[in-house]
């Protein structure tokens, strides 16, 4: 039992570690607008997962088909319009977020991601009837003091933020609602969907094809590394994880976020969001106290 969690366990955190990174890539062709960053993101994405879905998951596609068949039409209509809700929220997360990066700040894209697990915890006890034992709550009152600590700022910063973690945080909502499917292929259709979102806006509001190679190299390393890989480890771990718990990891982002900035973008960092920072580590632990307590005795 330690074992199979801890598989979900993993896949809950890479991808936040990932997109804690994600800043690098984004920041590099920060030349071109958001719009068109987003575009092509979505477009390759849709490419590349459809054709592994064509060439190597043809079987689980035929199954997830006649599952959906087998459905009364009140139960198909249900998932098709969670499906359509999902992809407007992931896509509206990822344009958000892209702009805030190039046009706002790296604080204020880091900072919904602290907002973000409240939110998303709130939600799965509110909506989904999640649990929350005296240890989860003690956790999430950590995490509202380190946020506290670290709402300084403008209010656009805070407003941006506030708007890039609503979208993420309803998004793992829904996605904890649709069972039954495989996520790979759910992915894809998600992505279909984005895609047709953004057709409109790209047909007549786009700027000319872009031929630079410096640019296609961070589409395609932002499609695949941080978009399809993430995006599935996220809907598996919701398969064995409450989305409370799956919330409280998306403080593994700001995290990462703020090495990197520290780190690699060399921005200035005071001792109160040091401070700050291992709260929001502290909570995490606490919050994941059980779980990473089972594994490691299951370990031993």
């Amino acid at each position: 039992m330690a074992t199979s969690k801890s598989k979900y366990f993993l896949a809950g955190i890479i991808p936040y570690i990932i997109w804690g990174t994600m800043s690098i890539p984004l920041r590099n062709i920060k030349g071109f607008p958001p719009q068109e960053i987003l575009y092509y993101r979505i477009f390759v994405s849709i490419v590349m997962v459809w054709a592994t879905i064509l060439l190597f998951r043809r079987e689980a596609l035929k199954k997830d088909i006649a599952f959906i068949k087998s459905l009364s039409l009140a139960k198909k209509n249900r998932i098709l319009i969670l499906t359509v809700i999902s992809a407007f929220l992931i896509t509206g997360n990822w344009f958000t977020y892209i702009y805030a990066v190039n046009s706002i700040s790296l604080k204020s894209a880091a900072f919904a991601y602290m907002v973000c697990p409240l939110l998303t915890a709130l939600c799965g006890f509110l909506i989904l009837k999640e649990k929350l034992t005296n240890a989860k709550v003690i956790a999430m009152v950590v995490a509202l003091i380190s946020i506290v600590l670290l709402a300084t700022g403008s209010m656009r910063e805070v407003l941006w933020a506030i708007i890039i973690a609503s979208f993420y945080a309803l998004y793992v909502i829904v996605l904890k609602v649709i069972k039954d499917v495989d996520k790979f292929n759910f992915l894809g259709l998600q992505l279909i969907l984005s895609g047709l979102m953004m057709l409109p806006m790209y047909l007549f509001n786009s700027n000319s094809f872009p031929v630079d190679g410096f640019f296609w190299s961070h589409i395609f390393l932002i499609a695949i590394v941080f978009t399809i890989i993430p995006l599935f480890l996220n809907s598996y771990a919701l398969l064995g994880m409450p989305s409370s718990a799956l919330g409280i990891l998306i403080y593994l982002n700001p995290i990462v976020a703020f090495a990197v900035a520290f780190l690699y973008f060399k921005e200035k960092i005071d001792v109160h969001q040091i401070f700050a920072y291992l709260l929001l580590l502290l909570s995490i632990l606490i919050f994941n106290a059980q779980l990473i307590k089972s594994v490691i005795y299951k370990k031993r």
